[in-house]
């Protein structure tokens, strides 16, 4: 009997356990999948509002911007040290934003820079901090704010609307720079479950009209998400479409060569970027945005989301400040760098470092040229030393060319033969021209995209970023007419003081190399400093200054060395030489009388 109760209670606990294992947990799992399927696919579908509510508005291209402001249903004047402008009450837009202490030329009463203005007013680009609840997504709903508010460091203002149930709060506060904060808050006083999806968008209707195509620097839209930095200029947005990323950490925004403006999501949790190009061809309408996860608000609840929005000048330490003392991800890469960016990052710091202790760019130019120089050093020096080794055995191989005119195999024998007797690496000249190319190229790079440079002046020189004033063609302005407006050759004319002391420079240097043992590439060689002129009078002036004082400082160097060497460097000897044999040249051509 007790057997038989033992195995009956045994058997009960199997069927008990294997009916929970095999009947109710699937069942329960079932439902579970059921439930979270639900709120993905809810989820899912309010994304989907939120692409379809977000196309690309109307635009009236004859609308002015002044008429673009007045449209909105009221707007919020914002007020710093750095920035004015105003909130569209329409949608909690920020589209109307200056720079105070930014001007389009270098002239202080040139209009100041223009970052953000209204979608109605043609070139447009503006910022919206949102939250689809379901199906509204509120980017053209109005908000309300207290009247006579005003967004300053020390005022937020708060907007609040309702819709259907759904209790909305935005607060905005902004430091005395170029952030803004925003705070949303979301009350569900409906009777059911919403999905709220929270998201920020930067729009931008056109394409800039002072775009620099083939530029060597990036313009359009970018996102960071995570470790991966995103970009695509506007014309292959167009070309090729968008793209998506996701990551935890970043911002998403539209990049020009000096400005940016960006939003940012919280820097904890996972998001997705997206840019996308919302028109057609000819009249292209460009987003790029992130989204959160979606969540599920249930009645009753309350739920806040944060973000901040950047507006303002690329400045690298400020982005780098941000980065750091907010906690932006990756901030400073919203500056392109470029492939060569451990040389352009490094040129940079010392730029600012030298321009920190000079209170000059220009200055700060030539000291970076000092350094870089001193450090090339040993590399200049092998290389003059043999060119010093090649001029002392000039006379020798003028002979072995006399000796073997007519076995040019034979000839190069020789010189070589000659060349390993006196030690001589008759490519080591090339050496101090390779090492400098790169550097070259990342000063370029620096001095064409760091806003740092922008409107800097030297000497005469208004801005140190763009090109040389100055022209020979008007007697450096003394004439009255400007010669870069002459169609055609107003690029060849343009060529200023500081790309001719460049040119002499390389002239004079040519002078104490020997010559080519090949005529002709004697002849090339002899005309590359003035082709070099050419090429870089529309060269930034700052990167014409670095190159005409990095070329005097190798000549007084190479002079040096080959004094010491023994070499003759006679400079003006060579000079009048080299006309002579232009005049003996020119004699010997003549036909006889």
């Amino acid at each position: 009997m007790d057997r038989n109760l033992i195995l009956a209670l045994v058997l009960t606990g199997l069927i008990l356990i294997g009916w929970n294992q095999l009947v109710l947990s699937p069942q329960q799992e079932a439902f579970e999948a059921q439930q979270r399927e639900a709120g993905i696919e809810a989820a899912e579908r309010a994304g989907a509002d939120v692409t379809a509510g977000l196309e690309a508005p109307a635009v009236d291209a004859t609308l002015s911007r002044i008429d673009a402001l007045k449209a909105a249903p009221g707007r919020v004047p914002i007020d710093t040290p750095e920035l004015t402008g105003s909130i569209n009450l329409r949608g909690a837009r920020l589209d109307d934003l200056t720079l105070k202490n930014y001007h389009i030329e270098t002239d202080e009463d040139s209009p100041r820079v223009i970052l953000l203005s209204p979608a109605r007013s043609g070139i447009a680009q503006y910022v919206i901090p949102g939250m689809a609840v379901g199906a509204d997504v509120g980017d053209r709903a109005v908000w309300e704010a207290q009247e006579g508010a005003v967004l300053t460091p020390s005022t937020p203002v708060t907007l609040t609307r309702a819709s259907n149930g759904i209790e909305h709060r935005l607060t905005f506060s902004i430091d005395d720079r170029y952030l803004i904060s925003t705070e949303h808050t979301v009350v569900n006083a409906t009777g059911e479950a919403q999905t709220l999806l929270p998201f920020s968008l930067v729009m931008q209707r056109g394409i800039p009209e002072n775009l620099r195509k083939g530029a060597i620097l990036f313009e359009g839209p970018v996102t960071v998400a995570g470790d991966r930095l995103m970009e695509r200029k506007y014309n292959k947005v167009i070309k090729k479409g968008g793209f998506a990323q996701e990551g935890v950490g970043g911002w998403v925004g539209m990049s020009s060569k000096y400005w940016l403006s960006a939003a940012i999501p919280p820097q904890d949790v996972p998001f997705e970027a997206e840019v996308k190009q919302l028109g057609t061809a000819d009249d292209p309408v460009f987003r790029t945005s992130y989204q959160l996860d979606p969540t599920i608000l249930q009645p009753g609840e309350r739920a806040t989301v944060a973000g901040e929005i950047f507006a303002g000048p690329k400045r690298v330490s400020l982005l780098r400040e941000y980065e750091r003392e907010v906690g932006i991800h990756d901030f400073d890469k919203a500056i392109d760098w470029g492939f060569l960016f451990f040389l352009t990052q490094p040129i940079f710091a010392g730029l600012q470092f030298f321009a920190n202790i000079f209170g000059n760019w220009g200055v700060a130019i030539l000291a970076l040229t000092l350094v870089i120089k001193a450090i090339l050093f040993p590399l200049a020096n092998a290389s003059y030393r043999s060119m010093a080794k090649m001029r002392k055995v000039q006379p020798e191989v003028a002979a072995l060319r006399e000796r073997h005119k007519d076995d040019q195999m034979k000839m190069q024998q020789e010189m070589m033969a000659l060349y390993k007797r006196h030690k001589i690496n008759p490519a080591a000249g090339c050496l101090p021209i390779l090492a400098q190319m790169p550097i070259f190229f990342a000063l370029y790079k620096v001095l064409f995209t760091t806003i740092e440079l922008r409107h800097q002046p030297f000497l005469y020189i208004e801005d140190l970023s763009e090109q040389d004033p100055t022209t020979i063609f008007n007697l450096f302005g003394l004439l009255p007419y400007d010669p870069s407006v002459v169609p055609v050759v107003g690029a060849f004319l343009g060529i200023g003081i500081l790309p001719l002391l460049m040119g002499i420079a390389m002239w004079v240097q040519t002078k104490l190399n020997p010559p080519p043992p090949d005529p002709m590439q004697a002849k090339i060689f002899g005309l590359m400093p003035f082709f070099f002129v050419f090429i870089f009078a529309p060269f930034a002036a700052g990167l014409v200054l670095y190159w005409f004082w990095n070329t005097l400082l190798g000549v007084i160097q190479q002079y040096v060395i080959m004094k010491r060497a023994g070499a003759d460097p006679d400079i003006l000897g060579n000079i009048k030489s080299s006309f002579g044999r232009k005049r003996l040249a020119a004699n010997t051509n003549k036909p006889a009388e």
